[in-house]
């Protein structure tokens, strides 16, 4: 069984660029196919989802974002990687790393709490 786990900075400063990164274990990425994603909860909001990347390479974000965010996969070291551009307060959130499968999302990180503060 798949198993996600988040990492990256707690504490991020305004303008400042986002990298997590999800390393994946349980097997090879190859072994689970479909799309890794991540999402975020706000305080006071519910999850939003930011974006995913495919077995293909295909990417899709969402919108909202204006093209701040990157994802990226290390499949040598059963990674994927998010980045986010120009951090503001208002990015301050639990940061969650998942697997859809096509079907459903199967497997979660822990997920991983950033603050955007001066």
């Amino acid at each position: 069984q798949v198993r996600l786990q988040e990492s990256g900075p707690g504490l991020v400063k305004p303008s400042q660029i986002l990298s997590l990164t999800c390393t994946v274990s349980g097997g090879s990425m190859s072994t689970y196919p479909g799309a890794w994603n991540w999402i975020r909860l706000a305080p006071g909001k519910g999850l939003e989802w930011l974006g995913f990347r495919m077995d293909s390479g295909a990417t899709v974000y969402n919108p909202s974002l204006k093209s701040r965010a990157s994802i990226s996969v290390d499949t040598s070291k059963f990674q994927f990687s998010l980045q986010l551009t120009s951090m503001t307060p208002q990015d301050t959130a639990v940061y969650y790393c998942a697997r859809y499968s096509g079907k459903l999302f199967d497997a979660w990180g822990q997920g991983t709490q950033v603050t955007v503060s001066s």
